[in-house]
């Protein structure tokens, strides 16, 4: 290799074999032969000393939740089976109330959109064993109270509780209506950019609820035509705000159980109302509040009793400020929070009235998960970079920021699962090597105690494959060192040119070059390598995990740095020795085919080809949290939107052109490939494009994924 590919990590090539061996196919791929076996639904019991699992068979329709003792591993209790004989039906999912005495069961699972789904849902008594219908009705999120004796739920846009002992149900609000008032439940755009669904929560003694109320009657509605099986098609209608445009008023509300009584909270600043959570003070909740422009987060205490609010907290950024779950009061009411002030994703500790105590982590590495404190021996337990931001680690810090200690050794990725009393976890690792391990750890040291699974047989299966492993690297573009890995055809010869075929995502703090096991597209990569094709993945400024700085540098331009780095780690790879420079391509997904409809375009002298599935083709049209986060408004920002938009640019093609979109994408819509369609029409370009009916974001489901990847396949290997 040239002196400026620095590398980090060569993954050793144990698994992956250089004869002619068995070629990896699309039918295995995405008939699922390299599955790999997890833990479902792990959680941990109230006494620390159990864990429970969920075994879910589709085929035979019988669901069970099987309880194990950590120490030995082994399995102590069926907790739960579905059975006419209990009046529970096969579930898929199940969570428990505070202390254990009840469950609550989803069966008949309709997805809606990215994370909402409504369900008939089942409470059963582990005491007196009798299963409870909530409602004959699908209903969505519903939350037991910490005693178990209610349950809230959302029903066509209202807020009800349900007081099992009685059976009575209470209806909290009366204005809900379809595309016009949500309570208790987030519209589309906080449900795809907030990441959460349930719009409200129980306090601490379970008499009060807070919940949301969103009024979208101003926000501009979206249709999509829904082609199915019969003789007229149908519409589904939503509202959708796009950059620019209105969103819902949202509002906060409280309800006081023993009053029957609802009342409003007015906060001095509630633009967006991005998490509400109740501290152990039952009386007190934290609100957090956004302006428009994301960059002014600010945190509130709402004092139920008294209707006061007071400013907890506040974080300001020149770009914007990103929101999290690792928000996590203790029992006197001081509270753990990241943040990037200082640069990098860091954990802070801060006292009851929301002033700074402690920096707790600190250095030139990222946070990316904070997990549980353990008050008795007072230490924070969470996951992080620090051992290169490729990788991830299990650590433990004091609270008074002393004492760190990495409690897993294995490079690559680990991920934890705390026992309720902190004296285990269980450890998810992998990396590009190995497939998903689980073992017993001791949370105090991180000694491994036990092996609970492994995926070794989907590892043997590949050896007799014609793969190869993925080597990375770091590569110098535009005066930054960034992360990349490689995938050479198994037979390699350093004396033949082979054409280069780029994969990237590039979306603002995203991560493709990460030591983990392979997903379903590494796979492909695999099998493009069978076919003497070069696979690179690079990450380019404005992806995460290297500090703020980094990420935050496209803002304002998302699609100008980023294709830059891509056109110039073409161009550097291409003088490498078995690069053919006359065949490069690109391709990517969501974020990654507006990329790589840029990259053909300004890229026309570099890329010969390039591959687009559901891009979004301006961002114009896409929604205002995601796209106002990094662009502002396009009345603001209109050079920012219009000068990286493909677009802008159709008669620049020049060399093959793959446009892909599935027509029931509620997220990255349609619209964005039709307008590209009709700007490379008129300006007489040729091109190739699909539309999949009826597929959302996804673009899956039946032979979906296998005709598709075919098509792109085939697209390869006729054009590069």
């Amino acid at each position: 290799m040239k002196k400026y590919l620095v590398l980090l990590l060569f993954i050793s090539a144990t698994t992956f074999v250089y004869t002619q061996q068995k070629k990896i196919t699309l039918e295995e791929i995405w008939g699922g032969a390299f599955t790999t076996k997890g833990m479902d639904a792990l959680r941990s019991m109230n006494d620390g000393q159990h864990y429970t699992l969920l075994d879910a068979n589709k085929k035979s329709r019988t669901s069970s939740i099987l309880k194990y003792q950590y120490n030995t591993l082994l399995q102590t209790e069926t907790i739960l089976t579905s059975s006419p004989a209990n009046g529970v039906p096969y579930f898929t999912s199940y969570s428990f109330n505070e202390d254990e005495s009840k469950i609550l069961l989803a069966t008949e699972v309709e997805s809606i959109y990215r994370y909402s789904k409504r369900a008939v849902y089942y409470v059963y008594d582990l005491v007196t064993k009798v299963s409870v219908k909530i409602s004959d009705e699908k209903i969505m999120a519903p939350l037991l109270s910490p005693d178990g004796n209610k349950v809230a739920y959302v029903f066509e846009n209202n807020l009800f509780v349900l007081d099992l002992p009685s059976g009575n149900t209470a209806q909290i609000t009366q204005d809900g209506e379809i595309n016009a008032i949500i309570n208790g439940l987030t519209d589309w755009v906080y449900e795809e950019e907030f990441g959460f669904v349930r719009a409200f929560a129980w306090n601490a003694t379970g008499t009060m609820i807070a919940f949301l109320r969103f009024d979208e009657q101003a926000v501009p509605e979206f249709s999509m035509d829904v082609y199915g099986a019969t003789l007229y098609p149908s519409q589904n209608r939503f509202k959708y705000p796009k950059a620019g445009e209105d969103n819902s008023a949202v509002s906060l509300h409280l309800y006081e159980l023993a009053k029957k009584q609802t009342s409003d909270i007015s906060l001095p600043q509630d633009y967006y109302i991005p998490r509400i959570q109740w501290k152990h003070n039952a009386n007190e909740l934290s609100v957090q509040t956004l302006n428009r422009l994301q960059n002014h987060l600010k945190m509130y205490t709402v004092n139920a009793r008294e209707g006061t609010v007071s400013l907890l907290l506040e974080e300001q950024d020149p770009a914007y400020v990103d929101i999290t779950d690792n928000l996590t009061f203790l029992e006197d009411d001081s509270f753990i929070w990241t943040s990037e002030k200082d640069g990098y994703n860091h954990i802070y500790l801060h006292k009851p009235d929301g002033d700074l105590k402690k920096q707790l982590t600190n250095g030139a590495w990222e946070v990316t998960n904070y997990y549980v404190f353990d008050p008795k021996k007072k230490t924070i337990f969470y996951q992080g970079t620090e051992n290169g931001s490729i990788n991830r680690d299990v650590y433990s810090v004091g609270i008074n920021g002393k004492n760190k200690k990495r409690l897993t050794n294995k490079t690559g990725t680990n991920s934890a699962a705390f026992s309720t009393n902190f004296t285990y976890f269980i450890n998810t690792f992998s990396n590009a090597d190995t497939p998903f391990e689980y073992t017993l750890h001791k949370a105090s040291s991180g000694e491994q105690l036990k092996e609970i699974l492994d995926n070794k047989i989907v590892k043997e299966k590949l050896a007799g494959y014609q793969t190869s492993p993925k080597e990375f690297s770091t590569i110098e573009i535009n005066g930054y060192e960034l992360n990349m890995w490689m995938v050479k055809p198994a037979n390699f010869d350093a004396s033949k040119k082979y054409p280069l075929f780029l994969f990237q995502y590039s979306g603002p703090g995203s991560q493709q070059v990460a030591n983990r096991w392979l997903g379903s597209n590494d796979y492909w990569h695999q099998l493009l390598a069978q076919e003497d094709i070069i696979v690179a993945c690079v990450d380019g400024r404005g992806t995460g995990l290297k500090g703020r700085d980094f990420k935050k540098m496209t803002y304002k331009e998302l699609g100008k740095y980023e294709v830059e780095d891509q056109i110039a780690v073409a161009k550097k790879l291409s003088d490498l020795d078995f690069i053919d420079e006359a065949r490069t391509g690109i391709w990517g997904w969501s974020y990654g085919g507006f990329m790589a409809s840029n990259c053909i375009l300004k890229g026309n002298d570099t890329f010969e080809m390039a591959i687009a599935v559901a891009p979004v083709t301006s961002w114009r049209f896409y929604d205002t949290v995601y796209t106002e986060r990094f662009m502002q408004t396009p009345q603001e920002n209109p050079g920012g939107y219009d000068e990286n938009s493909p677009l802008t640019y159709p008669n620049l093609l020049k060399g093959k052109y793959l446009l892909i979109h599935g027509s029931g994408d509620d997220n990255v819509h349609v619209q964005n490939t039709m307008r590209m369609i009709t700007e490379l029409v008129q300006a007489n370009k040729q091109f190739d494009w699909a539309i999949y009916p009826d597929k959302n974001h996804g673009i899956s489901g039946g032979n979906t994924r296998l005709q598709l990847y075919t098509k792109m396949t085939n697209f390869i290997k006729d054009n590069l």
